[in-house]
């Protein structure tokens, strides 16, 4: 079984020898990696751009958040390196705004929002001192995201559907917390399976440790994109 787009491999691992040794362990079986922070200052920049030589797609999982002049220079920044096929800036309107504004032209990269991050539940949104609850935040925060021309959003399973509804077929909705019924549901407040994640209208799902952990990771991956395959 070929590779399936939709599947995001995130490589959120100790170094960048345990990246390459795990790119190396899957093959042929995924093409699309996730590059995090904890990956940033160990080589995690110039692996990206040796995924993109070597015909891979790379999510660059940076969740950008700053003023807008910043946010904006550091987005041109990546964007001109080449590095990167999806980038993550906080779905804030200033934000969003100054992240499509230093992308410019080049929609060959695209800009996702970030909704809210799926560790949180509403009760702790209500401790951070937000007065809605998750489904309304992440409504207002895909508007805000198609008001300032971003490409998509990061959202959880749970809100895919949401997304998809307000954003339209070409929508991007990535979903991190995906788990197979066969993997733990580690940290992630709002996981749902693979299938349930496509069938709720996800465009792409991010996975991580029941693949990178896995005892088989390759098998792993395979096991996800049979299951991917009945959507």
């Amino acid at each position: 079984m070929s590779a399936d787009p939709r599947l995001i491999i995130a490589l959120d691992l100790p170094s960048r020898a345990d990246a390459e040794a795990m790119v190396e362990t899957l093959g042929d079986q995924v093409g699309f990696y996730k590059i995090g922070l904890q990956l940033l200052a160990v080589g995690g920049m110039e692996m990206a751009k040796d995924l993109k030589r070597r015909g891979r797609q790379v999510f660059l999982d940076w969740k950008l958040h700053d003023i807008g002049a910043t946010v904006e220079k550091a987005t041109a920044a990546i964007v001109g390196s080449g590095a990167c096929d999806l980038l993550t800036v906080h779905a804030q309107p200033q934000v969003l705004a100054a992240a499509v504004k230093g992308r410019g032209g080049d929609r060959q990269a695209k800009i996702l929002g970030v909704t809210v991050l799926t560790s949180l539940s509403g009760q702790d949104l209500a401790q951070i001192g937000y007065g809605m609850g998750v489904e309304q935040l992440v409504e207002r925060r895909i508007r805000q995201a198609i008001d300032a021309g971003a490409d998509g959003v990061v959202a959880s399973p749970h809100e895919a559907a949401l997304a998809r509804r307000i954003g339209g077929p070409a929508f991007l909705v990535v979903t991190p917390g995906v788990r197979p019924d066969w993997a733990g549901k580690d940290d992630q407040a709002r996981a749902t399976t693979p299938l349930e994640a496509l069938q709720s209208g996800a465009s792409h799902l991010v996975v991580g440790r029941p693949v990178t952990a896995a005892a088989n990771p390759r098998d792993a991956a395979r096991r996800i994109v049979g299951e991917m395959a009945g959507a």
